[in-house]
């Protein structure tokens, strides 16, 4: 079984195949928010909508070449925190409240994809600039770094937010579920960046390629 999953995962045809999928069902989520009169769900349908869009217009506007491996990577980590704010019509709650691991999952895919970004760029300059040289370990240093950063501004956003609505008396578009899962988002975190630290250059070395030279051009 697993096996079939592998073969079928590995066809570029149905990496997009799966990638186009995800993006028509984020559209139908958003239609989910707006029955719902959900701010939440609309809100973050519509971020994850766009994130989206991101891998196409990259390639389209910018002619960086982007494999379907990566856009489907992208996409998944939208697709599911879009998915998990929504949930199952008629369970009653939504995944990040009713599923325990589902928060971790996300936050472990959503860092993952940001540690991509900051690996590729990095890499980029890297190679391509005589100015600067990284050693390959202190280039999973900044990575770690850079995550981890972004993930302590994500949370101060999700506090942000959440005391603006308790200010205003609406409710927050992110939920924020205290101190205790503030640090298990940024354990996830750390763990979505040491993955692409360790594996990164296996599946991010053409495009650190592309950015490169698309440097060298301007």
């Amino acid at each position: 079984m697993s096996n079939a999953i592998t073969s079928v995962l590995a066809s570029p045809r149905r990496q997009r195949q799966l990638t186009y999928l995800m993006e028509i069902s984020l559209v139908g989520l958003l239609f989910v928010g707006i029955e719902r009169g959900s701010a939440g769900i609309i809100v973050n349908t519509v971020v994850c909508l766009i994130v989206t869009q991101l891998p196409p217009l990259l390639e389209r506007d910018f002619e960086i070449p982007m494999d379907p491996r990566i856009t489907l990577w992208v996409t998944s980590a939208a697709f599911l925190h879009a998915l998990g704010t929504v949930g199952i019509p008629g369970m009653g709650s939504n995944f990040y409240s009713g599923v325990e691991w589902w928060d971790h999952l996300t936050h472990a895919l959503s860092a993952s994809v940001v540690a991509a970004v900051g690996y590729a760029t990095v890499r980029a300059i890297d190679e391509h600039s005589d100015d600067v040289y990284l050693p390959p370990k202190f280039i999973s240093v900044i990575i770690l770094l850079f995550v981890l950063a972004f993930a302590v501004l994500w949370e101060l956003l999700e506090f942000g937010i959440g005391i603006a609505a308790d200010w205003l008396g609406t409710r927050s578009v992110l939920t924020q579920y205290g101190v205790y899962d503030t640090l298990w988002d940024v354990v996830y975190n750390t763990i979505g960046a040491i993955i692409v630290a360790l594996w990164g250059g296996v599946y991010l070395t053409d495009l650190s390629s592309a950015i490169g030279e698309r440097f060298t051009r301007e």
